[in-house]
């Protein structure tokens, strides 16, 4: 009989990560979720078990940007006897300003939630995967990680990390049965637009796509077992342009479109 898998996805209450819950529950995965409001979590939670009453959703609000979160999720997982079969790594935060007036503080929680506790979850639950020979990894970056980015300087630098780290993975772990997938999406409609502010700023204005399509596309991607999924024309275009012209003209063209004040 096919064992039933349970997918833990970061960053579950909003946007692309909610969505993904949606895409991996309709394929009959049970979900874990994870996020710093427990009032949304129960909220998800309530929307889907309305359509999927015969699967289990587990629910562990915490902030992920800690330093201890990734090995206090593990431990309580480990406490519930939950086995991730999947990890979608999904919780993140950019700010559009400028690096010599932000605050320090807020800049090395980016950092922490974006690379350092991504790393340190997907290091906590892949032996267990590389052990049973299947599993599998998202990775949610961004188009920001193939450029430059004056104005979020730090957060196009995590985006690419993921990017890079993903790609690895996925070669690294092929041989264990275990597929790594890195989402790439462009602006899209979620709360990363306001918690980042960049809700006004010219890239948002020339048009965002929608957080359930592009949760679409990532989990098709995922299934097919790609390295790297970058859902709708405009942003693979936007990919292409970045590699053919110089270097030096995108980023020039990349600080215009988030100019600051």
């Amino acid at each position: 009989m096919k064992r039933e898998k349970t997918v833990l996805i970061t960053g579950a209450s909003y946007g692309i990560g909610k969505a993904l819950a949606g895409e991996f529950i309709r394929d009959g995965y049970h979900l874990v979720l994870t996020a710093r409001s427990e009032d949304k979590l129960t909220e998800v939670r309530s929307e889907l078990l309305e359509k999927y009453p015969q699967r289990s959703i587990h629910l562990f609000p915490m902030d992920l940007s800690l330093p201890n979160a990734p090995a206090m999720l593990a431990k309580q997982l480990e406490n519930q006897h939950l086995n991730v079969d999947v990890l979608v790594n999904n919780a993140g935060y950019g700010l559009l300003e400028k690096f010599h007036t932000s605050d320090i503080n807020r800049i090395l929680n980016m950092i922490s939630l974006n690379v350092n506790n991504l790393v340190h979850l997907t290091a906590l639950l892949t032996p267990a995967m590389t052990a049973q020979k299947s599993g599998g990894i998202l990775n949610v970056a961004s188009i920001a990680a193939y450029v430059p980015g004056p104005n979020m300087a730090v957060y196009y630098a995590t985006k690419a990390f993921v990017l890079s780290f993903s790609e690895a993975l996925h070669e690294e772990l092929k041989s264990y049965g275990i597929t790594v997938t890195c989402l790439a999406p462009g602006p899209t409609k979620t709360r990363f637009g306001e918690v980042s502010g960049m809700e006004a700023s010219l890239i948002f204005q020339m048009g965002a796509q929608n957080a359930n399509e592009v949760a679409q596309k990532a989990y098709q991607g995922f299934k097919k077992g790609k390295a790297v999924v970058v859902p709708g024309f405009k942003n693979k275009l936007t990919i292409l342009f970045s590699r053919i012209f110089p270097r030096t003209w995108v980023r020039k063209v990349v600080h215009k479109i988030q100019k600051i004040g």
